[in-house]
Parts: structure tokens; C-alpha cells; sequence
């Protein structure tokens, strides 16, 4: 029995809410009646894509579609609730300025929680650090860049636990504030990263087109700010065209997702390993994620599952949980469209292994876990374990 409705049966309700036909509903989405069929009953997961298209058409969030934000236990609704409040008071901070070499460790360790995407202990410290860093660039004065990159990352850290959340209104927010922080320093890193994340609510709320133009403008700015070839730039603009990779794929623009991959691999041989700063991460590895994770959004599912195998049987060792998760989600996905079930459950487990607490609330593991759940797999005790970690099922 699940436990929360499935993305399917919410569009099923919100469709006939506005009285209409699935054939109607499928044609003002840009999709197929029978695939719209396949959403409904379940044997089809929802892409973000589609996703967004099925909102646009019904003239709700996305999240309404899928049935965001989910349950979770108390303690997170308390502590976003803290968070929440924490970012309401940006130029009011309720905290004092602690010793700086105390602070910086806990900046790190935010941002360590982040990677690892353990995101119930990095919502326990966010609210009295967001209040700390921001005081303390305050006492040291507008354009004090070392302290104001700090408000940004802490920020950063914010928003990856919001958006991961689904709480969408309050990663939007942060994202706000992120933005105000980074243009009070000179520092053209921080303002790359608060463009990235401005650009990925676009992309949370299906906007593809806009989320684009942000990226394209945050590259234009970073180009004419910073013109010496130095690692950072690398990092920077490489960081920026994978964002642009993401947007132009779930798009179908192929043209565009082929010249952000092309930019972002010429960017990753200016670095020799994956780095992560202001909590980008980029380089060689991280770059192939996003070309395979480009395959599945354009419907090349076959050239993700090839790409996939020699990431399983070596994974990169460079890269955060958050990232791997995030490859092993996409490779359930490409699995899942190829009919590689049994392959599409190992990839999911790992997946939960790897980064648990976002496997269990990210749209695509969730999916993936459902429809293999209802394509008669019902009987397989792991995957049913994995239902069950997703609140799916009781």
C-alpha cells in the first residue's frame, strides 16, 4: 500500500479537477495520450520535463505534480521552520561574531555536510552559522571579501538542503539573499556560484528557456571580470556550462547541451583532478555525469547505459556522495528506459547507499523505485526495502 500518492495519480485528480480529457491534457502538454495513460497508471515514471509540461498545462507547480514537499518527521519541519527564520532576518542576524578560526571550520564542515548530503545535521547548524558569518561580515565592512564569501557558501549550503527538500519558496529566498550577499565583494567566484544556484530554480520550476538566459548572462559577467587562465576560471565557467548542460537537455535543445559539453570539457583540461570551491565541483569526472545524465534527458538512453558501465565498475573517487547519488540515479533512470530492471534496482541501491537521504526524496530515485515497484516487482525484498525508505510504501 503507498503511502503518499504517486505523480500520476495527482495528475490523474488535478486533470479531472479542471475537467479535462486525458487526450486533451496530453495534447496541451506536448506528449502522447498513451504515454499520459502510462503516467497515470503508474507504468511510466515522470521526467522533470514532463513534469514541468503536465504543470504548465494543469496551471499548478511542479510540485503539485509530484507531491512535493514529502513527509518527513518533525524535526526537519522544525528545523526549515528555524532556517526559514534565519533567512527572514538577513540584515538582522541574532548572533554574535565568533573567534574566525572557529567559524571557518564550521563553514567547512557545512559545506562537508552538503557533499555528503546529510542534509538533517546541516539544517541543525545552518540557522545559528547563517547568523554568524553574516555578522561577521557586517562588522568587517562592505566588500570584505574573505568574510562575504563565506555568507555566500553558507548560503550555498542553504539552498542545496531547501531545494533537495523541495520546500521551492524557501530555496527561491535563500537564493535571494545569496545573490545580495555576493554583490557585496569583489570576489567573481562567489557571484558564479549564487548565478548557479538562481539558475537552478529556474530549472526546479521547469523554466528551461529562462535558466538558460542566466547562465549565459553569469558567463558573460565572469568572462569580462576575469580574462587570465587560472584553475578558478576553469572551475567557474566549466561549472557554469554544466548548469547550461542540465537546462539545454531537459529543453531538447541538442544543439545548445552539445556546446555547453564541448565548453565544459575544454574548461576541464585546465584542471587535472575534480575540484570543489564555493561547493561547485567540476573537472573531467563530474563532467561525464552531466553527458551522461544529458543522454537521458534527450532520449538516448542506450548511450547512458553504455557510459554507466564503467562508472559502476569504477566509480569516480573523486567526487562527493552528492554527485555519486546523483550519477547513480541517473543511471537507474537509463536502466529503467532500456527495461534493464534488475539493473535499474542495482543502480537505485547503490544510489541509497551512497547518499541516502537524498536518494529518499530525490523526484527520479522515487520514481524510478515506483514504477519498477508496480511492473510486478513487488516480490523483491531489497526493492521493496527501498519503497519503504521512500515513504512509498508501509
Amino acid at each position: 500500500m503507498e503511502s503518499t500518492p504517486a505523480p500520476g495519480e495527482n495528475v490523474s485528480v488535478l486533470r479531472k479537477a479542471r475537467g479535462l480529457g486525458q487526450a486533451k491534457l496530453a495534447r496541451l502538454a506536448g506528449i502522447s495520450a498513451s504515454y499520459l495513460t502510462k503516467i497515470e497508471t503508474g507504468t511510466r515514471p515522470v521526467t522533470p520535463p514532463v513534469a514541468a509540461a503536465l504543470a504548465k498545462a494543469l496551471h499548478v507547480p511542479i510540485q503539485r505534480v509530484y507531491g512535493q514537499p514529502f513527509l518527513g518527521p518533525s524535526e526537519q519541519a522544525d528545523l526549515l521552520t528555524d532556517l526559514r527564520g534565519a533567512v527572514r532576518r538577513y540584515t538582522l542576524p541574532k548572533a554574535d561574531v565568533p573567534d574566525p578560526a572557529a567559524l571557518a571550520a564550521d563553514v567547512n564542515r557545512a559545506m562537508k555536510l552538503r557533499a555528503e548530503t546529510r542534509y538533517l545535521e546541516l539544517l541543525g547548524m545552518l540557522p545559528k552559522l547563517l547568523g554568524q558569518v553574516t555578522a561577521t561580515a557586517m562588522s568587517s565592512g562592505s566588500g570584505e571579501a574573505g568574510a562575504w564569501s563565506q555568507v555566500v557558501d553558507v548560503y550555498g549550503c542553504a539552498y542545496a538542503a531547501a531545494h533537495r527538500l523541495a520546500h521551492s519558496d524557501l530555496a527561491d529566498m535563500i537564493v535571494s539573499r545569496q545573490t545580495w550577499a555576493a554583490t557585496q565583494t569583489w570576489n567573481p567566484e562567489a557571484e558564479v556560484a549564487a548565478a548557479w544556484n538562481e539558475a537552478g530554480t529556474y530549472q526546479s520550476a521547469g523554466q528551461y528557456d529562462d535558466g538558460l538566459a542566466i547562465v549565459e548572462r553569469a558567463i558573460s559577467k565572469y568572462e569580462q571580470s576575469s580574462r587570465t587562465n587560472s584553475p578558478h576560471r576553469d572551475l567557474s565557467l566549466g561549472s557554469l556550462h554544466l548548469r547550461g548542460v542540465v537546462l539545454a537537455s531537459r529543453h531538447k535543445d541538442k544543439g545548445a547541451t552539445a556546446d555547453h559539453l564541448a565548453k565544459a570539457k575544454q574548461h576541464a583540461q585546465g584542471l587535472s583532478d575534480d575540484v570543489l570551491w564555493h561547493n561547485l565541483t567540476f573537472g573531467h569526472e563530474n563532467t561525464s555525469l552531466y553527458e551522461l545524465a544529458a543522454h537521458v534527458e534527450l532520449g538516448r538512453p542506450d548511450k547512458a547505459s553504455e557510459m554507466a558501465n564503467p562508472l559502476l565498475k569504477t566509480p569516480p573517487k573523486t567526487l562527493s556522495p552528492s554527485r555519486l547519488g546523483r550519477m547513480y540515479i541517473d543511471i537507474a533512470r537509463a536502466r529503467l528506459d532500456t527495461k534493464d530492471y534488475a539493473g535499474a534496482e542495482e543502480a537505485l541501491e547503490k544510489a541509497f547507499l551512497t547518499a541516502p537521504q537524498m536518494a529518499a526524496v530525490h523526484p527520479m530515485s522515487r520514481e524510478v523505485v515506483r514504477v519498477l515497484f508496480v511492473l510486478h516487482q513487488r516480490a523483491r525484498p531489497n526493492l521493496m526495502a527501498l519503497a519503504k525508505q521512500t515513504g512509498l510504501t508501509v
